[in-house]
């Protein structure tokens, strides 16, 4: 069956960094556009917000516009890994962030399946 497992959150500080992965399984990883989603801690239900995808090739890629120029999202189809690169964070970036399988190669924000979730927080 799918699997996704998310990594590399934790505490940072305002403008630090993290680097969270996704190790997906069980699936043709290489055929699925792929996405990062968060989940707001005071949204209640299971909302996932997007924040990037690409699509299966890599040759597109989407970001909402609150993290345009500060993360980078990017995958490695021989090692079945997803990565997002988050720089200069903010408090407002913290919350779950979730890896999501997408129902297409080419389209995002169609969500398939996502993972159990790891969580970021931004503070000082």
């Amino acid at each position: 069956q799918v699997q996704l497992v998310e990594s590399g959150g934790g505490l940072a500080q305002p403008g630090g960094s993290l680097r969270l992965s996704c190790a997906a399984s069980g699936f043709p990883f290489s055929a699925s556009a792929m996405s990062w989603a968060r989940q707001v801690t005071q949204n209640p239900g299971p909302n996932l917000d997007l924040v990037a995808g690409l699509y299966s090739d890599g040759k597109y890629t989407y970001y909402t516009d609150a993290v345009k120029g500060r993360f980078t999202i990017s995958r490695d189809n021989a090692k079945n890994m997803l990565y997002l690169e988050m720089n200069d964070l903010r408090p407002e970036d913290t919350g779950t962030y979730f890896c999501v399988k997408e129902r297409s190669a080419d389209y995002l924000n169609f969500f398939d399946t996502w993972g159990q979730g790891t969580q970021v927080t931004v503070s000082s």
